[in-house]
């Protein structure tokens, strides 16, 4: 007997034909790299991938295309099929396409289904190629659009995010989508906060092993830099790739200097974790030692139906 059952959630990934769905959704996913995504062609009709996550969480990613034609089918003739137990919509707009019109016309045809086949799903913008936006009007233009979508999404709430496939913020945008996802996430961060302050680390980050999404973090001390964990995603994921090309396979690091000391290190079947030290007197092997004792209380964590005691500080 199994001993917990899949949970299954249903995630549309929809928005104008060229918006960057799938090329977001292949470096995530499928490990792509940024440069890669150019010969990825249209999504025709809806592209369907399952994506193991967390153990038995399973991401149900429907990659709608977008071509006039089969938004309005998407609104007619498979309004039901579509919009029904739908967990997440994530919608995709072109920060410079010239169709700002259309584009709101059919997110907010999106709400209207969404609210009458699953008014309880959780809506995410992302204003995407963000890149192409001049540096100093990026916040400003990002802003203004993220007003604009906040009052046409009403009475449904949506949290935006501005992403590009060329740096952190695609990781920044995904992590925050996933880890509404997630079932058991306070308890994970409990469990988190207690291992981070037994071992006396200032931070100690979970992350999603095959995308290298940060899914739980636990900080004891203030960090200068906010993006530091979707900037670390995005090394690492690189580091992966490059590694995987050479026909090995990343399994650990330690990144240490005079101030701080870094662990990455495999931790769950499902997870690596980032373990970070300013303590000097704390040798490489006690952290390591560390790690390797709590893998066994975070493997039972990961079920959807986990215990529910915690790791207790002794």
């Amino acid at each position: 007997k199994p001993d917990c059952v899949m949970k299954k959630e249903r995630v549309l990934l929809m928005g104008k034909s060229g918006s960057g769905k799938t090329s977001m959704r292949s470096i995530i996913f499928a490990n792509y790299i940024a440069r890669d995504t150019r010969r990825l062609g249209a999504t025709i009709d809806v592209e369907h991938s399952h994506v193991r996550f967390l153990g038995n969480l399973v991401l149900n990613l429907w990659d709608c295309g977008g071509q006039d034609t089969f938004m309005e089918n998407y609104f007619t003739s498979q309004r039901d099929n579509i919009f029904r137990n739908v967990e997440v919509l994530i919608y995709v707009f072109d920060v410079e396409s010239r169709e700002l019109e259309k584009d709101m016309h059919y997110y907010q045809s999106c709400l209207e289904a969404i609210l009458q086949n699953s008014p309880d799903a959780k809506i995410f913008c992302l204003v995407h190629k963000m890149d192409l936006v001049q540096e100093d009007q990026r916040d400003l233009i990002f802003k203004e659009r993220e007003e604009d979508l906040r009052r046409l999404s009403r009475p449904l709430e949506c949290a935006c995010f501005r992403t590009s496939i060329w740096d952190e913020t695609l990781y920044k945008a995904w992590s925050s989508i996933v880890y509404q996802l997630i079932p058991n996430v306070q308890q994970l961060e409990m469990n988190l906060r207690n291992f981070a302050q037994i071992i006396e680390a200032d931070e100690v980050l979970l992350f999603e092993r095959a995308t290298f999404l940060v899914i739980s973090h636990y900080q004891c001390k203030e960090q200068r830099d906010i993006h530091r964990f979707e900037k670390i995603s995005n090394i690492i994921k690189q580091f992966k790739l490059s590694c995987s090309k050479l026909a090995a396979s990343f399994q650990s690091m330690e990144v240490r200097n005079s101030n701080f000391a870094a662990f990455i290190d495999i931790f769950t079947s499902n997870t690596y974790v980032m373990v970070v030290m300013s303590d000097p007197s704390i040798p490489s092997a006690a952290t390591l030692i560390n790690i390797r004792n709590a893998r066994k209380h975070f493997e039972k964590l990961e079920r959807v139906d986990g215990p529910k005691h915690s790791l207790l500080m002794r």
